[in-house]
């Protein structure tokens, strides 16, 4: 019986044909289970438990509780000062900002964000800007009465300006400013805020 279980095994090893002697085996099949050897019945393995896919789509925190991550490190919420905490926020809106370079006689983009007008708590108004992400300042002077507000030809979206004093960077300097917003209404909301903010700012002086 056992010789003939080899041949078997041999056979299917050799050829891609299917078993085609069902009748080889029979002998083995009419032993009694106390004859069989124990070589025999070891010799045939369990077959194996099917190993259980991962899921491919799996993120940190699946499960009930996440993960449990060994000395997992906890962060802190850090609190830092822009300056403008004791600022009322007067008006504020998207827009881009460009600067007249004039050695190259060009415009610059200075940066995208958030423009705002903000009153401090002497009532001094002024315009700041920070660019998107890095948050670094791109436009920060005083809204002052002289600054005369120009249409940029060919835009109903964007206006010109000059400012003596701007503090974007470490020293002051003489800047010209354009900014265009998403539209026109805004735009045009932006210049009657302005010149509101300059009314006010007149006012002070003049006190």
């Amino acid at each position: 019986a056992k010789e003939e279980v080899s041949i078997f095994f041999r056979g299917t090893d050799m050829a891609d044909t299917a078993p085609t002697a069902p009748e080889a085996t029979a002998p083995e099949t009419q032993a009694k289970p106390e004859e069989a050897p124990a070589a025999e019945t070891a010799s045939t393995p369990a077959p194996a438990e099917p190993a259980k896919e991962e899921d491919a789509e799996a993120t940190p925190g699946d499960g009930e509780d996440g993960p449990k991550i060994e000395g997992e490190a906890k962060f802190q919420a850090v609190v830092t000062s822009t300056g403008e905490e004791s600022e009322e926020v007067v008006w504020k809106r998207r827009a881009k900002l460009f600067r007249f370079d004039k050695d190259t006689n060009q415009w610059k983009e200075r940066g995208t964000g958030e423009v705002k007008i903000l009153k401090s708590v002497e009532d001094k108004l002024r315009l700041l800007m920070r660019r998107d992400g890095t948050l670094k300042i791109c436009c920060n002077h005083l809204v002052l009465p002289a600054i005369e507000l120009k249409p940029n030809i060919g835009s109903d979206r964007s206006w010109v300006w000059s400012v003596a004093g701007d503090l974007s960077e470490d020293e002051p300097t003489d800047e010209v400013f354009a900014i265009r917003f998403q539209n026109a209404d805004i735009a045009n909301e932006f210049k009657t805020q302005f010149e509101e903010a300059q009314k006010a700012m007149a006012s002070l002086t003049s006190s």
